[in-house]
């Protein structure tokens, strides 16, 4: 059975079909928040901290980690920005991280302060990107999300999408990396703009779970960009994808919709075990409602570990190398 290890200083995440599905919360992201991006370019970081704390406690299993505030000369502004929200991030709250950018100098930047095991977000098929990314994934013993596209975009054929994603993998093998360790995001397209959008993911992660044996992960949102009421949309989608194989995905915790949609399917799906956390959750739930999830304790790194503890940073890649 594929696990995928991701990991904070102090808690232990395992991304599997055989396990709750990994929520990654979505907000620490300035792409199209233009007040977050304003506040993170003047060394404001409230919003950063309080979308952390918040969307922990809404349930979220990770947090994914975007500092892309500028177009200009991200290569010199992004890995400083990464870095410093990375440290705020980890001192507030004990879930693994996923570092995102699409500047490899970022990247590296954040896996040299990240503690335990983030997950790397992200690897493209595109040659500049294998060459650049894989060796950084190798390097610091940590998984990578590989999304399905290459030099020549993005396929409407869901079968030229699963050769990219096959390629990444063998090319991840390569450089000694388990696929394990590779997160497949097979890209969800808009179903108001490409009506059999649904159907090509659920062939995709068919295809991924059974010949690839691999984890999957997407932006889920995608799937109702431009449609009214898009987390009914998005809660409708969830049970579906997690029912096709998706094992995790990059998402708003803080939507309860959305995240009874993510827990009943947990329950559906055998990997709640005795419905304990829905029952957890719920058991005051009132009709008519959506009702708001228990609050969820948020430890700092250090004050409280769980199972599975493994040794933060620097440290743990050397004990591991």
């Amino acid at each position: 059975m594929t696990r995928t290890i991701v990991a904070s200083a102090t808690r232990e995440i395992v991304i599997g079909f055989d396990q709750p599905f990994c929520v990654i919360g979505e907000r620490i992201n300035p792409t199209g928040r233009k007040k977050l991006a304003a506040e993170m370019v003047e060394g404001n970081f409230d919003t950063v901290r309080k979308d952390a704390i918040e969307q922990v406690q809404a349930g979220a299993t990770m947090l994914d980690v975007n500092a892309g505030v500028t177009a200009v000369d991200p290569n010199a502004t992004e890995p400083a920005l990464l870095v410093q929200t990375l440290e705020i991030v980890q001192g507030l709250v004990d879930v693994p991280l996923s570092i995102d950018s699409s500047v490899t100098a970022a990247i590296e930047a954040g896996l040299k302060v990240a503690r335990g095991r983030p997950l790397v977000n992200s690897v493209t098929g595109e040659e500049e990107k294998l060459e650049a990314i894989l060796p950084l994934v190798k390097k610091y013993d940590v998984p990578v999300v590989a999304i399905s596209n290459d030099e020549t975009g993005i396929s409407m054929d869901p079968d030229v999408r699963f050769a990219v994603a096959k390629k990444i993998v063998e090319r991840a093998m390569d450089h000694g990396i388990k696929p394990e360790d590779v997160v497949v995001d097979p890209l969800v397209m808009p179903i108001g703009a490409l009506g059999d959008a649904g159907r090509q993911v659920f062939q995709l992660l068919y295809r991924l779970r059974n010949e690839l044996k691999v984890n999957t992960t997407c932006g889920l949102s995608n799937i109702s960009f431009g449609l009214p009421h898009r987390h009914g949309i998005n809660a409708a989608f969830i049970p579906m994808v997690i029912g096709a194989g998706m094992t995790s995905a990059i998402m708003n915790p803080c939507r309860p919709q959305e995240m009874e949609a993510v827990r009943g399917a947990n329950v559906l799906n055998g990997t709640d075990r005795d419905c304990m956390t829905w029952i957890k959750t719920y058991k005051d739930y009132k009709p008519g409602e959506h009702a708001a999830p228990a609050p969820v304790a948020v430890n700092a790194p250090g004050e409280a570990s769980t199972g599975g503890r493994r040794r933060g940073g620097r440290e743990a890649r050397m004990a591991r190398g």
